[in-house]
């Protein structure tokens, strides 16, 4: 008997196995490998996932009134596509059996066979992310899941990724793209970083502070400007500037080149107001005084 309900639970075992992996990675779209579609709540139309939908409903050849994104957590049917039968959602199909993802939440009505992502549902950002969720901390005041080794490390901003990337305008907070937070706290895709960087941007797009160490480069300003003396009707001339990173004013003299806050140093500055009383403009204006005399 013993054996013969070890060969039994064998049997099934091979059976279960043979479920999860029958079709899988065959089936899927350029987002997702998974063994089912989606019914969109909003419109009623089968597409292979919320990201197939939300593509192809704001498209350019979308009339603007009919443009949406589909509301991910209201999805109730999805469809096998070994066996093509309509259901409730679960991860495994009523008529045929077969796994329809070897990930699935039931929460977000997500399904995914590629579970190298290390895929996880964040119940306070009500939505899966991937990485592993014993790699990843949410944070209460910046609304989202960051790396743990930044635990103590970041700068919080509240809502951090509730906002569209500075640059590219994709809403980051359930994006598929790679995001890096900036020193300030600010968050973009780690791709748009990296093209602002080939165009010589080291600055946040959000709030202007230098996004990595710029000491080498204020050295060679230092050195740039030393060597660049302003002619004489400029030499006297004062400015009131704004430091981008510290957000200090800083009364400095006038220079063609850059202007150094007098405080942290940096030359990441901006230039708020002139000095009337040693404008360029009344050295000029002397300098006329005299030509009529």
């Amino acid at each position: 008997m013993g054996s013969a309900h070890e060969s039994e639970n064998m049997n099934f075992d091979e059976e279960t196995s043979s479920l999860i992996e029958l079709g899988s990675g065959n089936y899927g779209c350029s987002h997702y490998r998974r063994r089912c579609k989606i019914r969109a709540p909003c419109c009623g139309e089968i597409y292979d996932c919320r990201h197939c939908h939300n593509e192809a409903k704001n498209s350019l050849e979308t009339n603007p009134f009919d443009r949406h994104d589909i509301p991910r957590h209201e999805v109730e049917k999805v469809i096998c596509s070994l066996c093509d039968t309509e259901q409730d959602v679960q991860q495994n199909c009523i008529n045929c059996g077969v796994c329809m993802g070897k990930y699935f939440c039931a929460k977000c009505k997500f399904f995914d066979d590629d579970i190298s992502k290390n895929q996880y549902h964040c119940d306070e950002c009500g939505i899966c992310r991937t990485g592993g969720k014993e790699n990843f901390f949410h944070c209460k005041s910046c609304g989202c899941c960051y790396a743990k080794l930044m635990k103590d490390a970041h700068r919080c901003v509240e809502r951090a990724m509730h906002h569209n990337c500075p640059i590219c305008f994709e809403f980051l907070f359930d994006t598929m793209k790679d995001i890096t937070v900036l020193p300030c706290g600010h968050t973009i895709h780690l791709g748009c970083l990296i093209e602002m960087e080939k165009h010589y941007r080291y600055s946040c797009p959000v709030c202007s502070k230098s996004i990595c160490d710029m000491s080498k480069l204020w050295l060679k300003i230092d050195q740039e400007i030393a060597s660049t003396p302003m002619p004489e009707m400029y030499r006297n001339k004062m400015v009131w500037i704004l430091c981008n990173d510290c957000g200090e004013n800083s009364h400095v003299q006038f220079h063609i080149t850059a202007h150094k806050c007098l405080s942290c140093k940096s030359y990441n500055t901006r230039q708020t107001r002139g000095d009337h009383a040693t404008s360029c403009s009344s050295g000029m204006a002397s300098g006329m005084a005299e030509m009529v005399r």
